[in-house]
């Protein structure tokens, strides 16, 4: 997966379940502990899969975050949130390979489309791997 496309939200519901990852910041309200700086985030099938709404998925990233105190309607609008979107590609290992031998996995990622992003991320992948003596080559899933 690479995580793109992050954009500032104009408040935490300004995203949507299955399209966007969010990341939430905020400071708690509360004395103690509740005062510190808190933090979280949920890629962007995660309130999908679990079927929640905004509201259920911002309270669970609260809670998530380690925020013990009470979730209130002024908590939730100070929050601060992050959208972003996941892309997701897969490369098999003989793909990988043709890519490798015709001089692939040299460029600036950002230069370069989608596939050719997830070749070079199997290519890094491939060179830990080898790095680790190990022996694996089977397919690379990004």
């Amino acid at each position: 997966s690479l995580l793109v496309k992050y954009e500032e939200c104009i408040h935490p519901y300004d995203w949507d379940v299955g399209v966007h990852g969010i990341i939430i910041k905020f400071g708690g309200s509360g004395g103690g502990r509740e005062r510190r700086s808190y933090s979280a985030t949920y890629l962007p099938e995660v309130a999908y899969e679990q079927r929640w709404s905004q509201h259920e998925a911002v309270v669970s990233l609260v809670r998530k975050a380690g925020y013990r105190g009470v979730i209130s309607d002024e908590l939730i609008s100070s929050i601060e949130c992050t959208r972003y979107q996941s892309s997701k590609h897969r490369v098999s290992y003989p793909e990988y390979v043709a890519e490798k031998q015709s001089g692939g996995g040299g460029t600036d990622p950002s230069m370069l489309g989608d596939v050719n992003v997830a070749m070079i991320t199997a290519a890094a992948y491939d060179d830990a791997m080898r790095q680790r003596g190990s022996a694996l080559r089977q397919c690379v899933n990004l």
